[in-house]
């Protein structure tokens, strides 16, 4: 008898994955402007668009209770939903929550959980208007759908992106990785010695950045108030490089970004030292900064040259010149994605 074939879904990772089981569907209804392929689906809905997306939060995969406050948790599962709306330069309006959990949270767990949901949910303007309940025998599990607005033409994907235009990304990258780093190491002290305790004078803002990610619409808003429309757009979950990459395929197009031009906060920088990790590293392959990435055309330069919080870290290639760093030497590296990886 054949023995039947195993594929490792580690073998082909999450994009891969996606991939594979998204040549398996087809769209049948005239609505569904966009599909599988970019940080929201598209649904036509009259004179405008909605966009629709969901994210999964599973306790000891994305986050971990030991240092992780309930209410912080809830926060977050929000803003990365309207982070992937803000990605499609859109307006997020409604979320549904969908919540599994065991015996062992109380009614008053359950309520600090939703009041960081509802903080979120009152700071981006938007509605909770759904979701599920359900038993879980392997933790709390959070999944969240995030609707929003927007008009077709001034939608970015991930695919607009063209040779020449201005690569750009918000605030400042590496953070929430370093965190992460800190709130593991003072987890491994406490949990050899209990009486310990934890060591994170020095470390605010770094931990703040892994605890609770502001999703960037102040940027969306600004944007729109300045009349530029970026090319491409994406947020960053999985890391700098890592997006790049995913713009730089949907797009067709090489991408050239320099290190000396990359933003990193001084605590980030410090702290990723002391903890014997290359700054630059964190900043290309950290992950969970919820940071816009986008590229404008070169004649919106002016119109951003002066934002405080936007970058211009690069630019946009031919798709043969490849996807390169440029180091504070001049010399060109090619750009590898070493961000998180989901399986």
């Amino acid at each position: 008898m054949e023995e039947q074939k195993r594929t490792e879904i580690g073998s082909l990772g999450e994009f891969g994955l996606i991939d594979r089981l998204n040549k398996n569907i087809e769209i049948k209804n005239p609505s569904t402007f966009k599909g599988i392929g970019d940080d929201a689906a598209v649904i036509e809905s009259g004179d405008h668009v909605k966009v629709l997306t969901t994210d999964l939060l599973l306790e000891g995969v994305h986050f971990d209770l030991s240092y992780a406050p309930l209410q912080h948790v809830g926060f977050k599962a929000v803003a990365v939903n309207v982070s992937d709306v803000a990605a499609m330069n859109a307006i997020p309006t409604q979320i549904t929550v969908s919540i599994a959990l065991s015996n062992r949270f109380s009614v008053e767990a359950v309520e600090a959980l939703y009041a960081g949901i509802n903080a979120a949910a009152a700071h981006y303007g938007v509605d909770v208007v759904g979701g599920d309940t359900t038993a879980s025998r392997s933790g709390l599990v959070i999944g969240i759908t995030a609707i929003g607005e927007g008009k077709k033409e001034t939608l970015s994907y991930r695919s607009g992106a063209k040779v020449n235009d201005i690569i750009c990304v918000t605030g400042d990258l590496g953070g929430a990785l370093v965190g992460l780093q800190i709130l593991e190491r003072e987890k491994q002290v406490f949990m050899a010695d209990p009486n310990m305790k934890p060591a994170l004078d020095g470390y605010s803002y770094v931990t703040g950045r892994q605890l609770k990610p502001d999703a960037r619409m102040d940027i969306i808003h600004e944007l729109r108030e300045l009349g530029v429309v970026p090319t491409s757009m994406i947020d960053i979950s999985d890391g700098l490089a890592s997006e790049l990459f995913h713009i730089s395929k949907a797009s067709d197009v090489g991408v050239t970004i320099y290190e000396d031009k990359l933003p990193i906060d001084k605590q980030t920088y410090d702290n990723a030292v002391e903890l014997n990790m290359d700054p630059i590293t964190c900043v290309l392959n950290g992950g969970e900064d919820y940071e816009l990435l986008f590229t404008i055309d070169q004649k919106d330069f002016e119109k951003l040259e002066k934002h405080a919080d936007v970058h211009f870290i690069g630019h946009v290639a031919k798709p043969e010149e490849g996807k390169h760093l440029v180091t504070k030497s001049g010399t060109a590296v090619a750009l590898k994605a070493q961000g998180w990886k989901h399986f």
